[in-house]
């Protein structure tokens, strides 16, 4: 976990930075705030989620939609492509630098199956940022599955939709089955009014989505906003989210993972796990830390630290995915 001195790092607002100190560390913040790198990597075995440090692992070496099978995948989040401010300046680099750690596979180990991208891909939703995006993206080696932020929504969700959104329902939403577990992807990015929300129509869908499945189908829900109320005064939850929640708990094994907040925060209600990823493009400071989210500047040197990649692994009879968060700082 990374700690910082107090005055060394600062919030970058509409240009003005802003001390934050020490609360960058807040141990009994729902009791499993974590800095990390961004990024996990996820494995699924037996349909179940479970947990290590990537550093560790690199070190160590359902009815109705098939049989479950081990397998891992990749998670990255807000890349904020077209970001230029002093938080990171090359915000292309360290997305490059994301997807050559989610390709370190230790010798004797399975690739990641594939890779999940929750959400702010972009800064501003310029087709040239799209472009930098997807060809830094094409490096990962495996497919590669994409929710949008509200980032990529500024033009009403015209390149993302055109890049993205083909084969997806409404405004973006999915789903898809892998050796046994079900995948869905929700867009709760369209109408954000300070928080996150779902609507109507999409709900719908979701529910008729898990209506023909057993519960004990493994579960894994992606999307760009927390869909629990991680910070209520700075919008950081999805207003309906409960709603979509209440039709995931009849579930044996429930896998709930977002970006948006750029820090690792995780929390467990019954069998549903929630995970945030933290960013590839900069940090933003905890919850309560200083007076508004936004960009948060790190000490030189320092940046590599508080981004990286997730990876997720299925892991036979565990209770939950094994969620591995790998900064860009570490060696592999």
């Amino acid at each position: 976990m990374n700690q910082f001195k107090e005055d060394d790092v600062v919030q970058e607002n509409e240009g003005v930075t802003e001390p934050v100190g020490d609360g960058i560390d807040r141990r009994n913040f729902l009791g499993c705030m974590a800095w990390a790198g961004t990024g996990l990597l996820w494995s699924m075995v037996g349909g179940v989620p479970t947990s290590k440090l990537l550093a560790q692992t690199m070190k160590g070496g359902g009815t109705g939609v098939g049989k479950v099978e081990d397998f891992s995948f990749v998670q990255i989040s807000d890349c904020h492509i077209g970001f230029n401010k002093g938080a990171n300046p090359d915000v292309t680099g360290t997305l490059k630098k994301a997807i050559d750690r989610a390709n370190v596979v230790p010798a004797g180990v399975k690739a990641p199956d594939f890779m999940l991208h929750t959400g702010d891909i972009t800064q501003n939703s310029k087709a040239a940022e799209f472009d930098t995006a997807s060809q830094v993206i094409k490096g990962f080696k495996n497919e590669v599955f994409y929710v949008p932020g509200e980032h990529d929504y500024i033009d009403d969700g015209t390149q993302y939709k055109q890049r993205f959104g083909k084969g997806t329902v409404g405004n973006g939403w999915y789903s898809y089955n892998h050796k046994g577990v079900h995948f869905v992807g929700l867009n709760n990015c369209v109408q954000v009014d300070a928080m996150g929300n779902m609507g109507e129509d999409q709900l719908k869908w979701l529910k008729s989505d898990l209506a023909g499945l057993s519960h004990s189908t493994p579960i894994v829900v992606f999307a760009h906003i927390p869909l629990w109320m991680v910070y209520e005064k700075w919008g950081w939850g999805t207003k309906d989210g409960e709603q979509a929640l209440a039709m995931l708990k009849p579930f044996g094994s429930v896998t709930v993972l977002n970006g948006h907040i750029h820090q690792v925060v995780q929390k467990v209600e019954g069998n549903v796990a929630f995970h945030t990823a933290m960013a590839t493009a900069f940090p933003q400071p905890a919850p309560g830390a200083a007076p508004n989210p936004g960009p948060m500047m790190v000490p030189a040197g320092k940046l590599e630290s508080v981004l990286g990649v997730t990876k997720v692994k299925m892991v036979r009879g565990r209770s939950h995915l094994a969620v591995v968060d790998s900064t860009l700082a570490e060696t592999v």
